[in-house]
């Protein structure tokens, strides 16, 4: 999709600080407010911007452990691969779950409070998933760069 220099900048703007008001955005852009309205409007029933969230510290809100988590399943059906990925979508640990080509099935992250909770998680909810072969997780030490604004180009 091919957008224009306004819109790049609405979306920049947007991503890096979400409760903007129109008219904020509009003297940022150099745009009149009525034509930042339309804009951002035509991005949002576009389905361009998605949505609008808070942006929370894991760690300040008591889940110090995050992991991502490669699962292989043993059998590719459609049944069987939509039964996980509409379970796990569930969870509420579950933050991410992503259908990923190469060694695994899915990728999952996953927050926990501590690694006594993300054990309890894993046994009592991941292990008892039916159709698994393979869980293998990966903890995550430091966040170098954590999820950020997604590039936004022509």
């Amino acid at each position: 999709m091919h957008f224009s220099r306004d819109e790049r900048r609405i979306l920049a703007e947007l991503q890096s600080n979400a409760r903007l008001t129109n008219a904020e955005l509009a003297e940022r852009i150099g745009m009149s407010t009525s034509a930042c309205w339309r804009k951002t409007r035509s991005l949002e029933e576009n389905n361009v911007i998605a949505g609008y969230h808070a942006e929370l510290n894991r760690s300040q809100i008591g889940l110090g452990v995050m992991a991502y988590v490669n699962i292989r399943i043993d059998t590719h059906t459609d049944k069987q691969s939509s039964l996980f990925a509409s379970t796990v979508a569930t969870y509420p640990e579950v933050i991410a779950c992503h259908s990923v080509a190469g060694s695994y099935d899915f990728m999952l992250q996953v927050v926990a409070k501590n690694l006594d909770a993300y054990e309890e998680f894993a046994m009592k909810k991941l292990r008892k998933l039916p159709g698994i072969k393979e869980i293998t997780t990966n903890f995550v030490l430091r966040e170098i760069k954590p999820r950020g604004a997604l590039p936004v180009t022509s």
